[in-house]
């Protein structure tokens, strides 16, 4: 069983950091204006609006104020700035210790992904796959994917839909959630951090990736036996495609669906995650159910 940090209560104490790329200060206590709104109280970190080459700070730096914010028991969740890289340049020096007897809310995607399967296969502590501070902006405030975030930290139960897919393969299943971006997925596996995907669903999602590199990240997973023995598959967005001069001849989502032909589980396309602005909250090492059907899809925590 994995273990779920605490909910939130109104006047609980979020932390805000960058643990990997530099995001504008503005940007930032733009987000915190809004955790206010619902009720929480904020504290922006020292890397918030700061610069180092493409980080937000140097590594040492970045891992103190992460270590002091995970420690900290008077924060009771942590929303990441942005992603981007750096994270996996500090993974293996954080002491979890304290973390562990008292974990929280770690909130965030993207270079973010590595810490979720970390969490999960080390310490089974579940773990929120969710926008971060980047993606609280005037034109996104109000919509219904901040609001999931509010809701999951809240502790409200989660059920979300998206609309059928052609390509969808049908079924139901159930199982804790995993994954999160392809890239970072491939870059963990066969580390300390790739998590046992046996009985779980998967979700996957990138941007920016050319797609000979999605072919050759997922081929990585296969071989690595990813999705060998999965509950079910959820795909998400993966944005701004690239391609070579000469086109690779496949989509993302044909990709993926031809290298999982040969196995039987649900699998549904185009599920409102990812980097784009339809990007629900997971709750990541969470049992879910997942229901594909011709007329749409339904992925449902399970209590």
């Amino acid at each position: 069983m994995s273990k779920i940090p605490p909910y939130l209560k109104k006047g609980d104490l979020i932390g805000i950091m960058c643990p990997s790329s530099k995001m504008e200060l503005q940007a930032a206590e733009f987000a915190a204006d809004v955790l206010r709104s619902w009720g929480y109280r904020v504290h922006l970190g020292i890397t918030v609006g700061t610069s180092f080459h493409n980080f937000s700070a140097p590594d040492e730096l970045r891992l103190e104020e992460l270590q002091d914010m995970m420690d900290d028991p008077e924060i009771k969740a942590i929303l990441f700035g942005r992603g981007g890289y750096g994270l996996v340049c500090i993974l293996d020096r954080i002491n979890f210790s304290r973390f562990r007897r008292h974990p929280k809310w770690l909130c965030g995607y993207s270079d973010i992904t590595v810490l979720h399967t970390h969490l999960q296969e080390q310490f089974k502590i579940a773990s929120l796959h969710t926008l971060m501070c980047s993606g609280i902006t005037p034109s996104t405030q109000d919509n219904n994917y901040v609001a999931s975030l509010r809701d999951a930290l809240s502790g409200k139960r989660s059920r979300y839909t998206a609309d059928p897919h052609q390509m969808n393969r049908t079924g139901k299943a159930a199982g804790k959630l995993v994954g999160g971006n392809l890239t970072l997925l491939s870059n963990v596996s066969g580390t300390a951090s790739q998590p046992n995907t046996k009985g779980k669903i998967l979700v996957l999602e990138d941007i920016g990736e050319y797609r000979y590199n999605v072919d050759r990240m997922m081929y990585n997973l296969k071989r690595a036996g990813w999705l060998n023995n999965l509950a079910g598959l959820v795909v998400g967005s993966f944005a701004d495609p690239r391609e070579t001069e000469t086109p690779f001849g496949q989509t993302e989502f044909e990709i993926i669906r031809n290298l999982v032909a040969e196995y039987d589980y649900p699998v549904c396309y185009n599920f409102p995650v990812g980097h784009q602005d339809e990007n629900y909250a997971l709750k990541m090492g969470v049992p879910h159910e997942l229901k594909v059907t011709p007329r749409g899809v339904s992925l449902t925590e399970v209590r």
